[in-house]
């Protein structure tokens, strides 16, 4: 197959599998969304999900959070890891939604980069996923499936990002970085397949004799 083939086809092949994409962190708007991403960098969605009820019943908004000391917040997500730079992060960001934004969450990606805590992937799903902005974000499921597929060399995720968007029309960006991550975690895990195994690997390569050797983000 040549790359475009691949992408046609993995992009049909996900959107039968998965028809229906919802976003794995619990929210109801753009700021919980914002703060459980946060709170996803090195720690499962699973943990994030179990952590954020206490947190959110606690304050909500970013005007409630911005009142709330940093050791409380840090008390309340210490599952979650790296707790003391996120709680700071969390407070401060609220802050600054409050004093530059009015106390809503910018829909701008720039503005958003320049919150603590939020990197070019943070933003890209708050984008995405609360705005409806197409961005394609790209954690570790993304970064190593587009290398086994054959879409991108996998130098860093900034390059993957680019070689993404190429490939797949814009339209279908927001809904796709949620299927690649779906399939990802369910048949072409970082264990579970090599780049031999699950279903699309093997359409995409039929001939692969070896493992694929993919690049860490």
């Amino acid at each position: 197959m040549l790359k475009a083939e691949r992408a046609a086809y993995i992009l049909q092949r996900l959107q039968a599998l998965y028809p229906h994409t919802p976003v794995p962190l619990d929210h109801s708007d753009p700021f919980t969304l914002l703060v459980a991403v946060l709170l996803s960098a090195q720690c499962t969605d699973e943990r994030v999900n179990q952590v954020t009820p206490a947190l959110f019943a606690l304050a909500d908004t970013p005007q409630a959070m911005a009142a709330v000391p940093v050791e409380q917040i840090q008390a309340i997500i210490r599952p979650c890891g790296l707790s003391p730079q996120k709680a700071r992060a969390i407070r401060r960001l609220s802050e600054m939604i409050v004093e530059e934004h009015g106390g809503a969450v910018p829909a701008d990606m720039e503005a958003l980069e320049r919150l603590p805590g939020v990197g070019h992937k943070t933003a890209s799903v708050v984008m995405s996923q609360a705005f409806g902005v197409p961005a394609f974000p790209v954690d570790t499921h993304i970064h190593r499936l587009a290398q086994r597929w054959g879409l991108s060399s996998g130098k860093n995720v900034v390059q993957t990002e680019k070689d993404l968007k190429r490939l797949f029309p814009r339209e279908h960006w927001n809904r796709l970085h949620l299927q690649i991550i779906f399939y990802g975690r369910q048949y072409c895990t970082a264990r579970g397949c090599d780049g031999r195994h699950c279903e699309i690997c093997r359409t995409c390569y039929p001939g692969r004799k070896h493992p694929k050797t993919t690049r860490k983000a």
